[in-house]
């Protein structure tokens, strides 16, 4: 093993063989007293990564990155990318991934608690988490033991809007409203009147359409066409495209904003740029409706229910909402056999009305 000076570097560098492989690593020191105690680390290190399969240690950023690319061309990717964004603003990830413990998972389920998301987004996030630091240890990195924190999801009906909750919401979202704190429409600044506006007309397009927030904040004008009333989404989640046709509402909604947007996408942000995931003033607005058990995926089970109750079926609404998998729509087969118990009994009382009228007195 020896210290030598490569190029105009001002560093000592480590250069040794090892399993018929010569290694090169700058000690990153000027000091050659210092460099010859980093030199026999470097050393020690990659003896144990070469010969005896430990692997160097990486930051937990690295961990999820590598989870990622474990999954390039699946559907589940794009997902991915966007929770280890949300993780990465969460906690700090800049830490090594054998430094993080139970309290570090901890830390960002309650962060995202207090953002205001509900049990299964959370359970998303947890997911990619605990994935990556699986993986990890599977290829041989120094890994932690760590618990993931207790996440409980309701296992109950999947929970819509009513017509009234519609209406509660809307109202807490309608951009000419005034309440304490805000000023009446004539005098607010235009850039809070078009956020108010962005929120409201988000909102009425995730009921009328049952697409995702990401599907319809981030949409552009070259995939509406209004003239044939028509939404191509592109759904990235599951790597499919549905044409999706317009309400009045939502066609009322597109030909206004056309008319005042020179943008390319239909919401945008301060920048000009696509919309984005922004959500908390219309998380605020379910909250001041007394909607607290409700979220922006809320808006797609309503579409998705009222299909269902009004005699769509179960492979009908999958169509509409692009589900890949049948088993996720099946979530709303109760519903489905409500609608279809209900036609059975109208059925049975046309029968009886026709072939038993004569009996009716007796009971």
């Amino acid at each position: 093993m020896s210290l030598v000076k490569r190029g105009n570097s001002k560093f000592w560098y480590v250069q040794f063989q090892i399993d018929h492989q010569t290694i090169v690593r700058s000690t990153k020191t000027t000091e050659r007293r210092v460099a010859e105690q980093v030199a026999a680390k470097i050393r020690a290190d990659v003896h144990a990564e070469l010969l005896l399969g430990k692997k160097e240690q990486i930051t937990l950023e690295t961990a999820l990155r590598r989870f990622a690319n474990t999954k390039v061309g699946t559907a589940n990717y794009r997902n991915l990318e966007s929770q280890i964004r949300i993780i990465l603003s969460a906690i700090d990830c800049s830490i090594l991934l054998v430094k993080v413990t139970s309290d570090t998972l901890e830390q960002f389920r309650q962060k995202r608690l207090s953002q205001g998301c509900g049990s299964q987004t959370i359970k998303h996030g947890m997911n990619c988490l605990i994935g990556a630091i699986r993986l990890a240890r599977k290829d041989g990195y120094q890994c932690p033991s760590v618990d993931a924190p207790l996440i409980r999801t309701a296992n109950s009906r999947v929970r819509y809007l009513s017509v009234e909750e519609e209406r509660r919401l809307l109202r807490e979202l309608d951009p000419t409203r005034v309440t304490n704190g805000l000023s009446a429409e004539p005098a607010r600044r235009a850039d809070r009147q078009k956020w108010m506006q962005d929120n409201y007309d988000l909102v009425v397009m995730l009921i009328d359409t049952g697409a995702r927030y990401s599907e319809i904040a981030n949409i552009a004008w070259k995939d509406i066409d209004l003239n044939g009333g028509e939404i191509r989404l592109w759904r990235s989640k599951v790597q499919n495209e549905s044409v999706i046709y317009m309400t009045d509402r939502v066609e009322t909604i597109l030909r206004r904003r056309r008319r005042e947007s020179n943008g390319l996408t239909v919401f945008a942000n301060k920048a000009g740029e696509r919309r984005g995931y922004s959500a908390i003033a219309i998380r605020k607005a379910f909250r001041r409706a007394g909607l607290d058990d409700c979220t922006i995926h809320t808006l797609r089970h309503t579409h998705a229910t009222r299909l269902v109750q009004n005699g769509l079926s179960i492979q009908e609404v999958k169509a509409v909402l692009g589900h890949t998998d049948i088993r996720t729509t099946m979530r709303y087969a109760h519903l489905e056999q409500a609608v279809v118990t209900r036609k059975a009994r109208d059925i049975v009382n046309a029968l009886n009305r026709s072939n038993f009228s004569g009996l009716n007195s007796a009971l």
